[in-house]
């Protein structure tokens, strides 16, 4: 049975769970370096990234996670762990703390505006059918989508970007009723297309 982790140290993560679950996938929640073990992939969830960098650094749980990462360990990083997965930021409120990287974009923190300012939004993803409903709170904007594959845009901006293994949202695919986009990232587990 494939098993995917989600990080588990703060934000959305028990809806990733609940939705990876429902998929038939095993899972595991990930707090420490040797929960990675064995893992078939991973999910960073949406949540407040400079307190999951906070809350990882006394393990060295980033460190062990950004070697599996460049070691080809499969993510998918939502809102808060777009921004963990991001090369760049547009600034520099993460500085001195680990960040994994692997995706050649740039991201604006925060950059669809504050909480009040949440919408959910009808996104084409390519490959996909119908429209799938994007929920954006307090979201991440990509500015630079760099190497990445670009497989939604929202008013022509990226929402959603791959770049092999790596894949990022700037939107919440966990907390609507929509499971197709985990059931992607889950079937081309172990697939290198």
């Amino acid at each position: 049975m494939v098993t995917v982790g989600v990080l588990a140290l703060q934000g959305a993560f028990r809806e990733h769970l609940s939705v990876l679950g429902a998929l038939g996938v095993g899972t595991r929640k990930v707090t420490r370096p040797e929960h990675l073990d064995g893992l078939d992939g991973i999910v960073l969830p949406g949540g407040e990234s400079s307190a999951m960098v906070r809350l990882a650094a006394p393990t060295g749980l980033f460190g062990r996670l950004g070697e599996r990462i460049r070691d080809g360990l499969p993510v998918f990083g939502t809102c808060a762990g777009l921004i963990l997965l991001a090369d760049r930021l547009t600034d520099d409120s993460l500085a001195g703390f680990d960040r994994l990287g692997g995706l050649d974009i740039t991201v604006a923190r925060n950059a669809y505006g504050r909480q009040r300012e949440s919408f959910v939004a009808p996104l084409t993803i390519t490959g996909m059918t119908p429209d799938f409903d994007g929920t954006f709170i307090r979201a991440p904007q990509i500015v630079d989508t760099g190497s990445a594959e670009v497989l939604a845009r929202h008013d022509g901006t990226a929402v959603l970007v791959r770049q092999g293994d790596v894949w990022g949202a700037s939107f919440h695919p966990e907390l609507g009723p929509d499971t197709r986009l985990h059931a992607e990232f889950v079937r081309r587990l172990g697939h290198d297309d």
